[in-house]
């Protein structure tokens, strides 16, 4: 009998092999076994819930800002952090909006091909690359931001004081917790 290979050519177990599953597996084999798939209620999924929710806001501010300025949604990220965080390299900024190094990147040659961005060297370390948003990059940012607040106040117009503070409170707790289940994912797959 031929048995299915795991993705580094090694017989995957049989039923026979493996050790007595946990209760919480026990409907998943057995889904896989009749030939059904796994559930995923996309509605009670957080991962997809915030994916769902921040493409909806982002993409409803980025219509403003890209019919004017021509800019993406990675280029105002990119500019939003510069605004507040001066000085950063571009892995720096990619490390504080959680984007793909690569997307930065092309940004922020775009970014500063355009002259939004200015790059220089750190004083300390000049081989450390730094960046800033030029005077034309401050001028759409400080057009930019205020139109970025006041969207967020409609928002959260809805929204008691008290709970938009829970809310920020879960935001954050959130933030911590998939920082831990990252590392967790990373450990285990060593």
């Amino acid at each position: 009998m031929n048995r299915p290979t795991s993705q580094s050519g090694a017989a995957a177990p049989s039923a026979a092999d493996a050790p007595e599953q946990a209760p919480a597996a026990r409907p998943r084999a057995a889904a896989r076994a009749s030939g059904r798939h796994a559930e995923l209620d996309l509605d009670h999924f957080l991962p997809y819930r915030l994916s769902v929710l921040s493409n909806r806001v982002s993409g409803a501010i980025a219509r403003v800002y890209s019919e004017r300025y021509a800019l993406s949604v990675t280029e105002w990220r990119v500019m939003a952090v510069l605004g507040r965080f001066p000085e950063l390299s571009a892995n720096e900024v990619a490390q504080r909006t959680a984007m793909d190094k690569v997307a930065v990147s092309r940004a922020v040659a775009r970014l500063t091909e355009a002259g939004r961005l200015e790059r220089d060297t750190h004083d300390d370390d000049r081989r450390r690359s730094v960046l800033r948003l030029s005077p034309d990059g401050y001028r759409i940012y400080d057009e930019v931001a205020p139109m970025a607040l006041a969207f967020e106040q409609r928002l959260l117009a809805g929204i008691e004081t008290a709970e938009r503070d829970a809310l920020f409170r879960l935001l954050d707790r959130l933030d911590e917790l998939e920082i831990q289940a990252e590392a967790e994912m990373a450990a285990e797959s060593r």
